[in-house]
């Protein structure tokens, strides 16, 4: 995949983000309530239930507040701390990688007994010319393959041989660009998200060390951005090694399809190398 449609994945990951961020925040915002009005006494029967039992709702409706608050994206990203901006990054770097290759492994993926049962049907019958064309027209790595063997029947099956694995070697390395990077995220979002957990738990007993009474409400912030930096980054790896898994798997199939498939070619030109001798 070219670097322009790779800039595109990038920037819609990025609109993606700001659009989810700028949602969590809008919706955050407390809705305006309207009084109703009454009868008198029925206001004064409320006002009075109401002054009853203050202290009691008062505190329900700060803890569920205080929840609210606490339940939002934007909120949860920056009380993580500094570590967040760098999460933010490795998960849309991942993000951005993994949509590139689902786009080009579902591209190169053929019906591969169908490709070679056409392609010996047309080289027995039309000759090596006739299944080039036809191999021009199909595309993925393994009819690049086979298109690379071809090119070379008028040498001898050395030749064929040598070609069709230099042709593998490119196209394997081709479904494997960018899979360094999800291995990268997969590996460094673990290790920032716990250097988050450490710069949490450092500013927790900076506040204890500060203070002349220890609470729980003083180092909740530094506990709260340890704990958060820490799942993020874990929430980020762990997607991130399925599919980085998921792709080896893949890859790994289509190496094993493009052996097959450069076995029963050179085993077809053997045979028709054999055909034309034994006519002689």
């Amino acid at each position: 995949m070219s670097k322009r449609r790779f800039a595109v994945l990038l920037l819609v990951c990025v609109s993606v983000g700001l659009s989810a961020f700028l949602f969590s925040s809008s919706a955050q915002e407390e809705p305006e309530t309207t009084p109703i009005m009454g009868d008198t006494a029925a206001a004064e029967s409320d006002t009075a239930l109401i002054e009853e039992t203050a202290p009691f709702v008062e505190d329900v409706e700060e803890t569920w507040l205080d929840r609210m608050k606490r339940s939002g994206v934007v909120d949860l990203y920056d009380r993580g701390g500094v570590f967040m901006h760098a999460l933010l990054i490795l998960s849309i770097l991942g993000v951005a990688v993994i949509l590139e290759r689902v786009f080009t492994l579902s591209k190169a993926t053929t019906d591969t007994k169908r490709l070679m049962a056409n392609l010996l049907r047309t080289f027995k019958s039309d000759g090596a010319d006739a299944s080039r064309t036809m191999l021009e027209k199909t595309k993925g790595p393994i009819a690049a393959v086979l298109h690379a063997g071809l090119l070379k029947v008028e040498k001898g099956s050395d030749a064929v041989e040598k070609a069709i694995e230099t042709a593998a070697s490119i196209e394997t390395s081709f479904l494997e660009r960018g899979l360094i990077w999800l291995a990268t995220v997969a590996n460094i979002a673990p290790l920032v998200g716990f250097l988050g957990t450490v710069s949490g738990m450092i500013h927790a007993f900076e506040a204890i060390a500060a203070a002349e009474q220890v609470s729980a409400k003083l180092v909740a912030s530094g506990i709260s951005e340890a704990l958060i930096t820490t799942a993020t980054g874990l929430i980020i790896a762990i997607p991130t090694q399925a599919a980085y898994n998921f792709f080896v798997s893949k890859i790994d199939r289509f190496t094993v399809e493009m052996e097959e498939s450069s076995a029963d070619l050179l085993d077809a030109l053997a045979a028709a190398s054999a055909r034309q001798a034994a006519s002689e």
